[in-house]
C-alpha cells in the first residue's frame, strides 16, 4: 500500500478551534489507511488466531459500520457491496448474519483493492451528506459513534498484525523504521499512593443525553464507597516482573487461579508472550529489541498479572481505585500518535504524582466487567456494542502505546476475557491499608 503512514497519522489536534464533525472523519480515517500503509496485501488478509482480525477486515468492517449505521440512513439507499453485508458485520445479529470471526483470514475475496475502493466509495458518500447537511441527529450520533469505534479498530489492527508478523517464521518488523522508546538511568523503586476510604463519583454522564461522548458501558455516573488503599506511582517494570519469573512465578500454583493455571499448563506460559527464551529479547511492532529493564511490562494477560500481584505481596487494583486516581490527571501519556508503538520507561515524578496512567500499557484491574447500576445501552442494534460482552471479561484501564491520542478518558472501560495476552496489557500493584 504505497501510503505515507508517518503523513498521514498527523491530524488536526494542533488547530485552535475543535474540528467539525466532517473534519475528524477525514482524519480518523486517513489514519487507519496510514497504519495499513506499510502491509503488503498478503499481510493483510492474514489471521494468525481466531481472536484476531485480519488488517483488510478491519479496514472493511469500520466502513460497513458507517455504510449501514450512517448512510443506510438516508432515504432510497442502496449498499454498494449487498453480498458483503454478512461478510463484515462483526457481531450486530439485530441486523443480520455475520461471517464467523475465526475464519475471517479466508476472506482472500474481495481483494484489498477492491477493500480500499469500498472505503473511498462509502468516504465520498458520507462527505457528500456532511457538506450538504442531510444527516439527522440520528445520523450525526451514529457517525460519532463510527469514529470512535474506528479507533478502537485502529489499536486492534495493530496487535492484530503484531501477532500475525510474530507468528511468522521470519518474524519480520512491522515497520523498519520504527523509533526505539528512549532508555532511562535504573529505574528508582516504584512508591506507594496512599487513598483513604472515601465515596467517590464513577463513570461518566449518559451520551447522547449529555454532549460529551461515553460509551454507554461508561455510564451512568454514580457514587461508588472505595476503601482506604495504596495504589503503586507507576506500572510493574519488565525487571520487576523478570524477578517474579527467577522466583518461580510460572511454576507455583499457589500464585495462579485455577483457570489460569490450567491455561499455563495448556499453552506451556512460562513468560510474557513476546519475550525471547533468554529473558534478554523482546518482539515490537519494529522488530526485536533488547529488552528494556525499566519499561512497563506488557503483553500479559490477566491470569499473569493477577499471579505476579500476588507473588509481590499485593493485588491488581479495582477499576474504582484506579478511576478515582486517574480522574484529576489529564488523559496525557505515550499514545500510539507518539509514534513508538512501544511502552517506554516512567518520567521522574515528585512523591505522591501518580505516572503512567494514560497511555503505554492498559492497565488490568480485579474487577470483572459488568452494568453499572442503572445502565442502558443504545438504543437499537447500537445497544449490541458494549452491553451483551458484560460476563467473563476484566476490565482494563487508561490506554496503550497503541491507542490514539484523545480517544480514552478516566471512565474509559476497556474489557478483554483473562486469557488474553496480545494486548498491550500489564498492571499497577494496589495493596489495602
Amino acid at each position: 500500500m504505497q501510503i505515507s503512514s508517518a503523513a498521514l497519522l498527523k491530524t488536526s489536534s494542533a488547530a485552535t478551534t475543535p474540528p467539525t464533525l466532517a473534519e475528524r472523519y477525514r482524519a480518523v480515517r486517513r489514519a487507519s489507511m496510514a497504519l495499513a500503509a506499510p502491509l503488503t496485501a498478503e499481510d493483510a488478509m492474514v489471521q494468525s488466531m481466531p481472536e484476531a482480525s485480519p488488517a483488510k477486515w478491519h479496514l472493511a468492517h469500520t466502513t460497513w459500520f458507517f455504510e449501514q449505521f450512517v448512510l443506510g440512513r438516508q432515504p432510497g439507499y442502496q449498499p454498494l457491496q449487498p453480498q458483503w453485508r454478512a461478510l463484515f458485520n462483526s457481531y450486530y445479529q439485530s441486523i443480520g448474519p455475520a461471517h464467523a470471526r475465526a475464519q475471517r483470514g479466508l476472506l482472500s475475496r474481495p481483494a484489498l483493492s477492491q477493500v480500499l475502493e469500498y472505503r473511498a466509495q462509502v468516504d465520498d458518500r458520507v462527505g457528500q451528506c456532511l457538506r450538504a447537511g442531510t444527516l439527522d441527529g440520528e445520523a450525526q450520533r451514529h457517525l460519532e459513534l463510527g469514529l470512535q469505534h474506528e479507533q478502537q479498530h485502529q489499536e486492534l489492527l495493530l496487535t492484530d498484525i503484531k501477532h500475525a508478523l510474530w507468528s511468522s517464521p521470519l518474524q519480520p518488523a512491522y515497520r523498519d523504521d520504527l523509533s526505539a522508546p528512549p532508555t532511562s538511568p535504573a529505574s528508582d523503586a516504584a512508591l506507594w499512593i496512599e487513598s483513604p476510604e472515601r465515596i467517590v463519583e464513577i463513570g461518566a454522564p449518559a451520551w447522547p443525553a449529555h454532549a460529551r461522548f461515553a460509551y454507554d458501558n461508561e455510564s451512568p455516573r454514580h457514587r461508588v464507597l472505595v476503601p482506604a488503599h495504596a495504589l503503586a506511582d507507576r506500572p510493574l517494570s519488565n525487571a520487576e516482573y523478570r524477578a517474579f519469573i527467577d522466583d518461580g512465578g510460572y511454576r507455583d500454583p499457589l500464585l495462579w487461579m485455577s483457570d489460569g493455571w490450567a491455561q499455563l499448563q495448556a499453552g506451556q506460559w512460562r513468560r510474557p508472550l513476546y519475550w525471547d527464551e533468554a529473558l534478554e529479547r523482546e518482539y515490537t511492532l519494529g522488530g526485536w529489541r533488547a529488552l528494556d529493564p525499566d519499561a512497563p511490562v506488557c503483553h500479559l494477560s490477566w491470569f499473569e498479572a493477577d499471579a505476579c500481584a500476588r507473588w509481590a505481596g499485593a493485588r491488581l487494583p479495582t477499576e474504582f481505585e484506579w478511576e478515582a486516581a486517574a480522574s484529576a490527571r489529564p488523559p496525557a501519556g505515550n499514545f500510539a500518535d507518539a509514534g513508538l508503538l512501544h511502552p517506554k520507561a516512567a518520567p521522574v515524578a515528585g512523591p505522591g504524582v501518580p505516572r503512567q496512567l494514560f497511555g503505554d500499557v492498559w492497565e488490568w484491574t480485579s474487577s470483572a466487567y459488568g452494568a453499572y447500576p442503572g445502565f442502558r445501552p443504545l438504543p437499537g442494534s447500537a445497544g449490541e456494542y458494549n452491553g451483551k460482552f458484560m460476563c467473563g471479561q476484566f476490565v482494563l484501564r487508561g490506554g496503550s502505546c497503541a491507542t490514539p491520542a484523545g480517544h480514552v478518558r478516566a471512565s474509559y472501560r476497556n474489557f478483554f476475557p483473562p486469557a488474553a495476552r496480545w494486548q498491550f496489557g500489564g498492571l499497577r500493584l494496589a495493596r489495602d491499608i
